[in-house]
């Protein structure tokens, strides 16, 4: 007998089949045996709603002000540091060179430590400056990087904490002054979208008074609006992320071990941050025997490369984090922070190291938007 005779019988016979069973015969019949319970269907329906892992309109951070106020070797009025305390400013002793010379040494080192995050963001370090010079920074700034978001880092090591008139402070040109900058005036200048570091004691005075005087362009919009009247240019600052050091009411730590910009160092480098602070906590016997901190910190490979030690460990880090991410924030707020930006993903990314170790000091981390 022909395959085509044999087909043709085999499908003679089903039909023959078919025809003489009732509905319910011929349901179970052509039903799957696997994959037919209830929960099945609701899974296939949160797949299909759930929004994409990835953005496909996304934002880039395309400048970067850095903005250092140490005055290296004068402490600010309101300073107070035990004996020994913490002295390294990214990595760097400010006290081994010059002030001027360790000031440069500082801005260039806290810029590679951000280019490894994105280094194709325009980057401008601002040392010591005044008012004026924070201005055309900061105006520059956001006139080059038009609707795309610019960052702000400031470090307020060398001058007092910020104020609740809402101002951080900077220098006269002889640096014999400290002279306030309103925030106020820096939102103006910085617009939005905007990324916000604040490095400095009270930080979290920074974040609250920024909001304040969000609301205070929100309730003169509203009333121009209600009165018929517009305003000339409206300064959008909606859009603005805040991460700070500490809350309002605290004080940086300054453990000896540790560098005095320990935040910093946690938001630009994680890993380095976490094993010193790992191996001075006292769990050394959870390492390899003999390590040192000296080892640590020389740590070999690169971020971008997973197949060196430091690569492949950042690989680890960065999957953690976002898993901790994806599983504690709103799906469309893991997607604006997480997805959409790579700096601000890298930042907020390490930001939950942060919360870690700046809380061991007795410090609260800040972030807004809330993680």
């Amino acid at each position: 007998m022909s395959g085509g005779a044999v087909a043709t019988q085999g499908s003679s016979s089903l039909d023959f089949q078919l025809a003489n069973m009732d509905d319910n015969e011929r349901k179970d019949l052509i039903t799957p045996l696997c994959f037919v319970g209830r929960r099945h269907d609701q899974e296939k329906q949160l797949v299909e709603d759930m929004p994409p892992w990835r953005l496909k309109e996304r934002m880039k951070t395309v400048s970067v002000a850095l903005v250092l106020c140490l005055n290296v070797g004068v402490d600010p009025p309101d300073a107070t540091k035990s004996s020994p305390c913490a002295r390294l400013e990214c990595w760097t002793d400010p006290f081994a060179a010059t002030p001027a010379r360790s000031l440069e040494v500082i801005g260039n080192n806290l810029q590679r430590q951000y280019e490894r995050w994105q280094p194709r963001a325009r980057y401008k370090a601002v040392l010591d400056p005044t008012v004026e010079e924070v201005r055309r920074v900061v105006n520059n700034m956001r006139r080059s990087a038009k609707d795309e978001r610019v960052l702000f880092h400031y470090n307020g090591h060398g001058v007092p904490k910020p104020t609740r008139n809402g101002e951080v402070w900077v220098f006269n040109k002889a640096y014999t002054q400290y002279i306030p900058l309103s925030l106020y005036d820096l939102q103006s200048w910085t617009g939005s979208p905007a990324c916000y570091v604040w490095e400095c004691n009270a930080a979290g005075i920074v974040v609250e008074e920024f909001h304040r005087f969000q609301q205070v362009r929100e309730d003169d919009r509203m009333k121009c609006s209600a009165m018929g009247m517009s305003m000339s240019a409206p300064v959008l600052v909606h859009n603005a992320i805040h991460l700070a050091a500490c809350g309002a009411e605290e004080m940086l730590p300054v453990d000896k071990d540790m560098p005095a910009d320990l935040f910093t160092a946690c938001l630009t480098t994680p890993i380095k941050t976490s094993l010193r602070w790992w191996f001075y906590r006292g769990k050394t016997k959870m390492m390899v025997p003999g390590i040192t901190p000296d080892m640590l910190d020389k740590l070999p490979g690169r971020i971008p490369d997973r197949r060196t030690p430091l690569g492949e460990m950042n690989w680890i880090f960065t999957a953690i984090a976002d898993t901790i991410a994806w599983d504690i924030l709103p799906i469309d707020m893991f997607q604006d922070l997480f997805r959409h930006d790579l700096l601000v993903a890298s930042l907020f990314r390490n930001f939950l190291l942060a919360e870690v170790i700046m809380t061991s000091y007795g410090c609260t981390p800040i972030s807004r938007p809330a993680m």
